[in-house]
């Protein structure tokens, strides 16, 4: 249920800030593989989505769980469907109290895998069904589902997911030039 986004203290900044179960992190500035990634991903969820929802780039989500310390997480992609967060919803929409339904995350090369581990169980515990790892250094996409199946795809393979049967990612393109 959306309700009104809280003020955590966090200073809208580039690269952004995200509090991950009350401590702060600054993510990664990006360089030109995370960009073109983030950028091609966003182009790929956007025409997969059509009219079911929106995708955007780092956008930011509140996860507020009750009795727990509040985490703000600003995925690389997100997409969230017009059933859990319609238009009518209005301003709400703007910081959004769900974890999108999908995301998105661009590894850095300083990311932490602890790190990237615990957004993981953020983002599931809040609402989220797929969360797509992208590894620019390995080539390779790990599709983690809610409920604890992860699938990695490298070159050559389609990756592909149970959470949504219509969605599927040629890693090989996604790749190209990188």
């Amino acid at each position: 249920m959306l309700q009104v986004a809280p003020d955590l203290g966090i200073p809208e900044v580039r690269p952004a800030i995200e509090s991950i179960g009350g401590r702060w992190e600054q993510k990664v500035s990006p360089r030109r593989k995370h960009s073109l990634l983030q950028s091609r991903l966003g182009t790929w969820l956007t025409l997969w989505a059509g009219e079911r929802g929106e995708v955007g780039t780092e956008w930011r989500f509140y996860m507020l769980p009750k009795g727990e310390k509040p985490s703000s997480l600003v995925p690389d992609v997100s997409y969230v469907s017009f059933e859990r967060m319609p238009p009518s919803f209005g301003e709400l929409r703007e910081q959004p109290t769900i974890s999108p339904d999908i995301v998105v995350e661009v590894l850095s090369p300083l990311d932490r895998m602890k790190t990237l581990q615990q957004k993981l169980v953020i983002y599931f515990a809040h609402g989220s069904r797929l969360v797509i790892v992208v590894d620019p250094e390995k080539h390779v996409v790990t599709m983690h589902e809610r409920g604890g199946e992860s699938r990695v795809f490298g070159i050559g393979d389609t990756a592909v997911t149970t959470a949504y049967a219509d969605l599927s990612l040629d890693v090989t393109a996604l790749f190209q030039r990188i």
